[in-house]
C-alpha cells in the first residue's frame, strides 16, 4: 500500500461509507470526491477484480488516472471504446487497441485488477480472447534477440519503419531498438550489449534525442487480432476485424468478467442515455444489418448492470438518502503566502489537510518557504493539527466536511500564472461557437472526413430516437449525416485567396495524407523549438541558495504591499534563480 492509499482508511469515519461498502446500494457523491470514494469502497472489498463503469471515454480515462494514484500499487486499467464502429470498415488507432488489450490481459491474469470502462465500450462485443496478441514486458537486464523481437512485434500489429514517429511503430539499427508502445506516452530507445538490455531511455520523436532513463516498459498489442488470424494482409492494411472473423467469435465484455468481480457504476443517471445514443448511432451505421451480432442492446446491458452492480453512484443530489458531499479543491490564492493562509484556516477548522505534490522536490522547496506552518511528509495517517505533504499525481482534490479531510493537488494550491483578462482568449482558427454560425453553402472541415459543404440541418428518427443531424455534402454523391453532438469536430473552412476548396472524397486516403503532412510540418517546427530549449537546458548556470531566515526577515520589512502580479513575478524569478541553468525570463511592467 502506498502512503496515499493510507488515506482511504478515513472512510471508516463515515457511518454511511461503512454501510455502503458493506451492503451496497445507491448514493450521491460529489464529482470531486468520486475517485476517493470508489477507491475506498474497492479497498474495503478486498483483493477482488473490479469493474467501474463511467458514462463516456473521457470520464473513464480521468477516473482511471485518479484511481491509479489512490490505489497504487494495485493495477488500474482504462478500457476505452474502439473509436470506430464495426461497420465503418476502419480499424481503431493503435493506442486504443493497446489500451483495450492491456486491460483485458490485466483482467485475465496476475493480481486482481480494476477495470474502468466507458458505457459505449461495454456495449461493444470483443473478439475471442484466444485470438488477440499477447502483451509482454521489456526490462533492463533482460536477454533479447532483436530478430525474434521484430517478428513478435509484427505479429502484434506493429509497423516497422525507418524512424519512429507514432504509436504502434518500431525501428531497428545496429544494437538499438526504437519502440513506441501502443499504450506508452513516449517512445523508448532500447540499447543492447550483445543480447542483454543494457539501458532504456525515453526519447522525443520530434528531435530523436534521449530524455530520461526507465527500468521497464509494457508492450501491448497494436492490432485486435494476432497475425495468424489477420490473414495475409501485410501491406500496411489495417482491416476491420468484423470482415475477418465469423460473428460467433465475438463475445460480450461482461461474459469475460467473472461473477466474483465487484461492479460500481459512476454517474449512474448518465449511463442509460449514453447507451441509447450510442445504439442509435450504431444502428444508423449498420443500415439493414443486424447490430445485435456485434453490439449488446441497451436494454440487455441495463438489465445486466442492474443485476450485477453492487454500488451505484449518482451525480445529482436528492435521488438517494445517502449523500457524500465535498467541495472541489481550487486555489483562489495567487502566491504561496496566500495559499498558506488558506491551509492554516483548514487546519484550524479541524480538517486533516494533505497537499499532494507531483514532484517531491517542489514540495520540499514549498515546505522550506512556509513561514507560519510546518509540513511533514505522509507516512501513515495525517495528523489533524499539522499540514501534511504526499507525493503522487492527482487531477482533482476535495475538501470533505463529512470526513474532515482536505486533499489538494499542488497544481490547484495557488494560481502561478493567469492570462490577462483584458484580452479575450483566442480559440482555434475557424472554430464555431454555435450552430447559428453556420449557413447553408458554407464550407466546413470535419476532422474525420475532411472538407465538405454544409447543406443544412435535418431531423431524423433512427431506431425510435429523434435527433438533429448536420447534412454534409462531399465529392460526388457522398453524403454524411453528422449528429449534432459531433459539433466539436466541425470547424469553418479557412483558406487563402477566397477560392472554393476541393471537397474531400469519403473512403479515400487523401484527407489522411493532408493531415499527416500538416502534422509533420508542425512536428518539424516543434522539433526546432525543442532543440533550442534543449540546448539552453544543457548549459550550466549558477544555482542560488533557497531563501534563508535573514532574507525572509528582510522581505517582511518591505514597507509596501505588492500587487498579485508582482508576487507572481517574485516567486517565478526565485524559482528560476534556484535552478542550475541560465534564466530565460523577461519581466515587463508599467510605471
Amino acid at each position: 500500500m502506498t502512503v496515499l492509499a493510507s488515506l482511504l482508511e478515513h472512510l471508516a469515519e463515515s457511518e454511511d461509507g461503512l454501510a455502503l461498502a458493506r451492503d451496497g446500494g445507491e448514493a450521491f457523491c460529489s464529482s470531486a470526491l468520486r475517485p476517493f470514494l470508489i477507491a475506498a469502497l474497492l479497498a474495503r472489498g478486498g483483493e477482488r477484480p473490479a469493474i467501474v463503469v463511467a458514462p463516456d471515454d473521457r470520464a473513464a480515462s480521468e477516473l482511471a488516472a485518479d484511481l491509479a494514484s489512490w490505489m497504487a500499487p494495485r493495477r488500474v486499467r482504462f478500457y476505452p471504446s474502439r473509436g470506430v464502429t464495426y461497420e465503418s470498415h476502419l480499424a481503431p488507432p493503435p493506442h486504443l487497441v493497446g489500451l483495450r488489450i492491456a486491460a483485458l490481459d490485466a483482467l485475465a491474469s496476475g493480481p486482481p485488477a480494476v477495470l474502468v470502462v466507458s458505457a459505449p465500450a461495454l456495449s461493444e462485443k470483443v473478439p475471442d480472447p484466444a485470438l488477440r496478441p499477447r502483451s509482454f514486458a521489456l526490462a533492463v537486464g533482460d536477454l533479447l534477440d532483436l530478430d525474434e523481437c521484430a517478428q513478435t512485434l509484427v505479429e502484434m500489429g506493429y509497423e516497422r519503419v525507418s524512424q519512429v514517429e507514432d504509436r504502434g511503430q518500431f525501428a531497428m539499427r545496429g544494437g538499438l531498438l526504437d519502440l513506441f508502445a501502443a499504450t506508452a506516452e513516449r517512445a523508448v530507445r532500447v540499447e543492447l550489449f550483445d543480447i542483454e538490455i543494457e539501458s532504456m531511455r525515453t526519447f522525443s520523436t520530434f528531435t530523436q534525442r534521449s530524455l530520461e532513463p526507465i527500468e521497464q516498459i509494457e508492450v501491448a498489442g497494436a492490432a485486435e487480432l494476432a497475425l495468424e488470424h489477420r490473414g495475409a494482409l501485410l501491406d500496411g492494411e489495417r482491416p476491420d476485424i468484423a470482415e475477418l472473423l465469423p460473428l460467433e467469435r465475438f463475445l460480450p465484455l461482461l461474459e469475460l468478467v467473472g461473477a466474483e468481480a465487484t461492479m460500481i457504476i459512476a454517474s449512474s443517471e448518465e449511463v442509460a442515455p449514453t447507451l441509447r445514443d450510442h445504439w442509435a448511432d450504431v444502428t444508423a451505421a449498420f443500415h439493414d444489418s443486424d447490430a445485435h451480432n456485434l453490439y449488446v442492446a441497451p436494454e440487455q446491458l441495463e438489465a445486466e448492470l442492474a443485476a450485477r452492480a453492487r454500488i451505484r453512484l449518482l451525480s445529482m443530489a436528492g435521488g438517494s438518502g445517502v449523500e457524500f458531499h465535498a467541495q472541489a479543491a481550487g486555489g483562489v490564492a495567487r502566491s504561496l503566502g496566500e495559499a498558506e493562509a488558506e491551509l492554516e484556516r483548514d487546519l484550524r477548522s479541524g480538517y486533516r489537510t494533505v497537499v499532494v505534490w507531483a514532484r517531491r522536490g517542489d514540495g520540499e522547496r514549498a515546505a522550506h518557504n512556509l513561514t507560519r506552518l510546518s509540513a511533514s511528509w505522509l507516512e501513515d495517517s495525517p495528523a489533524q493539527d499539522r499540514l501534511t505533504f504526499a507525493q503522487a499525481n492527482l487531477r482533482e482534490g476535495f475538501v470533505a466536511a463529512g470526513l474532515r479531510l482536505a486533499v489538494i493537488p499542488d497544481h490547484l494550491l495557488f494560481h502561478r500564472r493567469r492570462r490577462s483578462p483584458s484580452r479575450p482568449a483566442v480559440g482555434r482558427r475557424g472554430a464555431l461557437r454555435s450552430f447559428a454560425d453556420l449557413r447553408a453553402g458554407d464550407y466546413v472541415v470535419h476532422e474525420d472526413h475532411g472538407i465538405a459543404r454544409f447543406a443544412g440541418f435535418e431531423t431524423r428518427t433512427v431506431a425510435g430516437v429523434t435527433r438533429d443531424y448536420l447534412y454534409l455534402e462531399y465529392q460526388g454523391d457522398d453524403r454524411v449525416y453528422a449528429p449534432t453532438d459531433q459539433f466539436a469536430k466541425i470547424s469553418r473552412y479557412v483558406g487563402a485567396g477566397g477560392e472554393h476548396p476541393t471537397l474531400s472524397r469519403l473512403g479515400g486516403s487523401r484527407w489522411d495524407t493532408l493531415k499527416a503532412r500538416a502534422r509533420h510540418a508542425a512536428q518539424e517546427l516543434a522539433g526546432e523549438l525543442l532543440s533550442l530549449y534543449v540546448e539552453r537546458r544543457r548549459r550550466e548556470g549558477h544555482a542560488f541558495a533557497a531563501d534563508g531566515e535573514w532574507q525572509r526577515e528582510f522581505e517582511q520589512r518591505f514597507p509596501y504591499t505588492e500587487t498579485p502580479d508582482q508576487r507572481d513575478a517574485i516567486e517565478a524569478v526565485k524559482a528560476d534563480m534556484e535552478e542550475a541553468r541560465p534564466m530565460d525570463r523577461l519581466i515587463c511592467g508599467d510605471v
